[in-house]
């Protein structure tokens, strides 16, 4: 076998590998007498099956498939013999005919960079830390009732978290919305659904009251002949209805899966679900803050173009809506962020590959149980991932994230930074 390398961009290579034909020939032939033993044909005992007709009905297949099979096999083996490093599957260029006495095809493909020396010594980390606390507990269970209020009719002016059924026409300009009659709505008042000018226009209205306001419309109100406009709006009150919260009692307790009500058991429920919740984000956390320290650090490193234009597509994928295709511009403008992660995640797996990090099993077992505990049928989620080798290592990638990121923020100049429940869940951007 020859093989010969040639750079055709920065990380682009193309491979040319030649084998003799008559490893070809003789593999065909092998495959067409192994055929010849096992076919059956109409007309034709099993094994007596001439070669002429073998080779007749499916000697184009099987060549095909001889040499789809020799191009792996070799293509590995050249591969590995020049210590290439690729990223993804290559193109194949041959036309599969002996010249000279030689099958020759041509592998092009991006391999992956030479990585320079990661000084994680000078990265500087803020690594957050938290604990759940009793007050986070009551503050939870205060959220779970007020999921699970219900509302009663009264004849008083309405307030803040009393629904409000409304009917209203808006008319700014020549424009009346809705064309005719009125159009029908609810809210909570203060819950943040509706904007805070029609809040206020809500508030202090008992049922059957009707009335004008004059409304300022945001710009970013989905009427569009509505938005950013100053419309006079008349309302009618339909409903005022305030809020009834559940007493936390075994009743209350039983909706949430405790069966025997006891309250005690409630709140170790809901602190178990609290730190299961809260360790995972506080590993988000990390896992950001060593990615974007390691990629600031290397900017300048060259990446495989396949890899940054397929995380610009996920980047972008993520802000249109699911099914719908993103425009070119919003791919480009998701380019230079992908491009960090895409120099983030080569360095996060070349630093587990020199520092000769392993999965954890307990780890992925660990998150796995975490996983399915959020469904009604744990072990069948369990069992799901167990038989899907897609799911599997998807959670062992996430594993080792996390494990190099542990490992980095330990030989780093690290900062821990004491939060609050409520603080580490906030949205990072908030």
């Amino acid at each position: 076998m020859q093989v010969s390398v040639e750079n055709v961009g920065k990380l682009e290579r193309k491979l040319t590998v030649k084998f003799p034909a008559e490893r070809f020939e003789s593999q065909v032939s092998a495959r067409i007498a192994e055929m010849g033993r096992t076919v059956r044909l109409k007309g034709f005992r099993p094994g007596k099956v001439p070669v002429t007709v073998i080779q007749q009905r499916f000697g184009a297949q099987v060549r095909g498939e001889v040499l789809s099979d020799l191009i792996g096999s070799t293509l590995r083996e050249a591969v590995e013999q020049e210590q290439l490093r690729p990223i993804a599957n290559p193109s194949i260029d041959t036309t599969g005919r002996p010249e000279n006495g030689e099958i020759a095809y041509t592998a092009t493909f991006e391999v992956l960079p030479e990585f320079p020396e990661v000084d994680v010594a000078a990265l500087e980390i803020t690594r957050p830390v938290a604990e759940v606390t009793d007050a986070d507990i009551d503050k939870m269970i205060e959220t779970l009732r007020q999921q699970r209020r219900s509302f009663d009719a009264v004849e008083r002016a309405s307030a803040e978290n009393d629904f409000v059924m409304f009917e209203y026409t808006a008319t700014a300009g020549d424009y009346r919305f809705p064309a005719e009659g009125m159009e029908r709505a609810g809210s909570v008042l203060g819950s943040g659904n509706l904007f805070k000018a029609l809040d206020e226009a809500l508030t202090g209205h008992k049922a059957d009251d009707a009335y004008e306001a004059d409304i300022a419309f945001p710009t970013d109100f989905r009427n569009e002949k509505l938005a950013g406009q100053t419309a006079k709006v008349s309302f009618k009150i339909i409903k005022v209805q305030e809020p009834k919260l559940p007493t936390v009692d075994a009743e209350f307790v039983q909706l949430f899966g405790v069966a025997d009500g006891n309250l005690e058991n409630f709140r170790k429920e809901v602190r178990s679900n609290l730190e299961r919740e809260l360790k995972a984000t506080l590993m988000a956390r990390l896992k950001s803050e060593v990615a974007e320290k390691l990629a600031e650090s290397n900017l300048e490193l060259d990446v495989p173009n396949l890899m940054v234009q397929s995380e610009a597509q996920n980047l972008a994928a993520s802000n249109v809506p699911r099914g719908q295709q993103p425009p070119p511009q919003l791919i480009e403008a998701a380019t230079p962020m992908a491009r960090k992660r895409v120099i983030a995640g080569l360095l996060m797996g070349e630093i587990a590959r020199k520092q000769s990090l392993t999965i954890d099993r307990k780890r992925i077992a660990e998150q796995l149980a975490a996983i399915a505990s959020t469904y009604e049928e744990p072990e069948k989620v369990i069992e799901l991932y167990n038989s899907d080798p897609q799911l599997m290592s998807g959670l062992q990638n996430r594993v080792m994230e996390d494990q190099v990121a542990e490992w980095v923020a330990e030989h780093a100049k690290t900062t821990t930074q004491n939060l609050g429940f409520d603080e580490v869940m906030r949205p990072i951007s908030a």
